[in-house]
């Protein structure tokens, strides 16, 4: 959380009650243009324009610029969060079962059951699906590919980055699905597979941690998990409980059949134990 330091003293009625309304909506504010913070304050544009001088800044577009970068928090000061802890306390309680069970309860208040049966139709009729999944998400994808391609999906990862990208991108077809982990922010190849998305036909499936943001609305269908706050560790309890749900769901498409070659593989287990000892 940013705490502003006004310059009280100096503000008008109006400039009073713009710092108070960023105060308690900094997120919204940073996705907003002046207009809407003008509306949502009851005040003029030309109002909100001559608030950022008096308040330190250029103007909009500087103030952004410089909440953003304070925003950015390192992973390092993330794991210092956790590690400054009262004496006596385990590392490894974290997260404790008070957090994981808000994670949880956060993703299931703001997780729409429409949106979660949508993306399980969209996952079992698609030809094939994709798993974009940089950094911490690649777990989650690699989980979803090998339980998923049990059930006789065709699914393959993402793993290309920058324009390389666009030689996996090239060979998606409309009846295709794209499923994306964005948590905090979207990668440039992100925003590329939507676009192409969009153009060509296939279907964009996105799992974040943002309810407000500028892209939430860019994929086909949005799925929240919960990770916690910028300035803290990033849980991934929530967004895996998500995924092994999304396993399950599919794995209930079809179920007798999906059964069978679990049982199939279990057989082959059987079958050559000696050769190939789990």
């Amino acid at each position: 959380m940013i705490e502003f330091h006004w310059n009280t003293r100096k503000m008008s009625r109006n400039q009073l009650k713009i710092a108070d309304y960023i105060n308690k909506n900094l997120q919204q504010v940073l996705l907003s243009t002046e207009q809407e913070i003008a509306a949502a304050v009851e005040v003029s544009i030309a109002s909100v324009s001559r608030f950022w001088r008096v308040a330190g800044y250029d103007n909009f577009k500087d103030f952004k610029h410089r909440i953003r970068a304070k925003l950015e928090v390192s992973p390092a000061q993330k794991m210092k969060n956790i590690m400054h802890k009262p004496e006596g306390e385990e590392i490894f309680q974290y997260p404790t079962l008070e957090v994981v069970i808000h994670h949880l309860h956060q993703t299931l208040t703001h997780g729409y059951r429409s949106n979660f049966l949508q993306a399980v139709k969209l996952l079992h009729r698609a030809d094939r699906i994709y798993l974009f999944a940089p950094g911490p998400s690649a777990g989650l994808a690699a989980l979803m590919q090998y339980r998923i391609a049990r059930f006789g999906y065709d699914i393959s990862l993402l793993e290309k980055g920058g324009s390389e990208l666009l030689e996996d991108v090239l060979h998606m077809k409309k009846t295709d699905v794209v499923l994306l982990f964005g948590f905090i922010r979207l990668l440039p190849e992100a925003k590329v597979i939507l676009n192409r998305g969009k153009k060509v036909g296939y279907r964009t499936i996105l799992v974040t941690d943002q309810l407000v943001s500028d892209f939430t609305h860019q994929a086909n269908v949005t799925l929240f998990a919960s990770r916690g706050e910028l300035s803290e560790f990033h849980s991934m309890v929530a967004p895996t409980f998500l995924v092994e749900n999304l396993i399950v769901a599919l794995g209930m498409e079809n179920r007798e059949a999906n059964l069978l070659r679990l049982e199939e593989l279990s057989d082959l287990r059987k079958q050559y134990a000696a050769e190939l000892p789990r």
